[in-house]
């Protein structure tokens, strides 16, 4: 009663309340991360490993506990799991306690990744050891795919890969993405066979592709510090990068001591294909490749989803004929929905709300009240959740719809008592302001 009566006897600072939580509450509408759920889940950053061709024993002693050695002494951190696969993929999961701030541990795995990378096998510091943070799920997944049959799943994912994954992984929100396939790779198939009668070796196939396709730096003409005048100074480009199947397939594996040369299409089949082919991805039956986006940690996934279709719309003229877009996966129309149904579901209460207080006591000053406190409990409950670093998520949204039943409930008791009292005793409205508030 004592907290009433203060704001009984202060009216204008009641309203200076209520301007100021509205006031804060609407900003903080508005700027509020939106996501389907709550980001519960502790903080994890994993470390992934590519070794080809070893199986998961060789590739758990070699490079997956040469890894796990070295992350000893990173902060906060609760424990990390690893999976060594046969196909030569290592996954390291560090996991760090709620509330720990994951670009932090994200660079303090790398820095100790940084330690592991010398001790690792040539083949995986070649290809690299990647550290990212881990992330919950797909936001929404960017699909093309080819109804006319003119495509592969390669070529599609090569177009993803090379001309629609940077400048989406580039719109505001966009945590990282994850393309269901890869870009064009000269693939080498050795016959092993064919190897054993020139008595080659893969390791020897190896060795001459990285000697024989080499970018060389072939220096210039007339560059200081050159001897004698020199009128031209002329840049010297080498072609030394090969291109082609066919230049592939004319690496020198072998000489033999009467002339005989060994080339790399005497004992492989040389082709074009795909950098991986782990996915083989269909839509509707149609051959397709798709580009899956996760959120930033604390970023609007509605805003976000947004900037991805603009961007994918600016992109839509550069695809090939017969190529299409669609997205299979949306996360954010559940958003939406419930988000519209929230608001639907204040409508109506503040609909009813009026009409109650009006039917039954005849009097729009008495209706006025609660209507006007609606609002402003509404608009204050999104400046909480902004101070408390709360999102606005379909368990936050559910919790809004429970609080607005009770919010209209009690709106509506204490503005009837209120009249039942002025009405029975004949007390004024302070008065039974006062009295209403020591029975309620």
């Amino acid at each position: 009663m004592g907290l009433s009566r203060f704001f009984i006897d202060r009216p204008v600072f009641a309203w200076v309340i209520a301007i100021v939580i509205m006031l804060a509450g609407g900003i903080a509408a508005f700027t509020l991360p939106i996501e389907q759920y709550p980001d519960i889940a502790p903080p994890s950053v994993n470390i992934s490993a590519f070794y080809p061709g070893a199986d998961a024993q060789s590739l758990q002693n070699s490079v997956t506990q040469v890894i796990e050695q070295q992350l000893n002494g990173l902060d906060n951190l609760l424990y990390f799991s690893s999976s060594s696969t046969a196909d030569g993929q290592a996954v390291i999961t560090a996991t760090f306690a709620a509330g720990t701030n994951p670009d932090i541990a994200q660079v303090q795995v790398q820095n100790k990744v940084q330690a592991a990378v010398p001790l690792l096998p040539a083949a995986v510091q070649q290809l690299g050891v990647v550290v990212q943070k881990a992330q919950t799920g797909f936001l929404m997944v960017v699909a093309v795919y080819d109804d006319t049959g003119r495509y592969t799943n390669a070529d599609i994912s090569d177009f993803i890969t090379s001309t629609m994954r940077d400048p989406i992984s580039r719109a505001p929100g966009v945590g990282s993405t994850q393309t269901f396939g890869g870009e064009y790779a000269m693939r080498i198939w050795l016959d092993p066979y064919k190897l054993k009668n020139f008595s080659l070796q893969p390791s020897d196939v190896t060795a001459a592709v990285q000697t024989q396709n080499v970018q060389v730096s072939a220096g210039q003409i007339g560059a200081q510090p050159g001897v004698g005048p020199n009128a031209v100074n002329a840049t010297v480009t080498a072609q030394s990068r090969l291109h082609t199947a066919e230049q592939f397939r004319n690496i020198i594996l072998k000489t033999a001591p009467g002339g005989a040369v060994v080339h790399l299409g005497d004992v492989a089949r040389v082709e074009l294909g795909a950098n991986t082919y782990a996915f083989n991805v269909l839509f509707n039956g149609m051959p397709a490749s798709g580009l899956a986006i996760m959120l930033a940690p604390g970023a609007n996934a509605l805003k976000t989803v947004d900037a991805v279709k603009a961007k994918v719309d600016t992109l839509r003229s550069a695809l090939p004929p017969g190529m299409k877009l669609n997205y299979p996966i949306d996360n954010t129309e559940f958003i939406r929905l419930s988000i519209h149904d929230v608001v639907v579901t204040l409508v109506i209460a503040i609909v009813l709300v009026v009409l109650v207080m009006f039917i039954f006591l005849q009097s729009w000053r008495a209706t006025l009240v609660p209507a006007v406190a609606v609002p402003v409990v509404l608009l204050g409950t999104f400046g909480v959740l902004a101070a408390f670093g709360y999102t606005i998520n379909t368990l936050t949204l559910f919790a809004l719809v429970l609080v607005i039943g009770l919010l209209v409930d009690d709106a509506i008791v204490v503005v009837e008592n209120v009249e039942r009292i002025m009405h029975e005793e004949g007390l004024a409205p302070r008065a039974a302001t006062l009295k209403s508030m020591e029975e309620i």
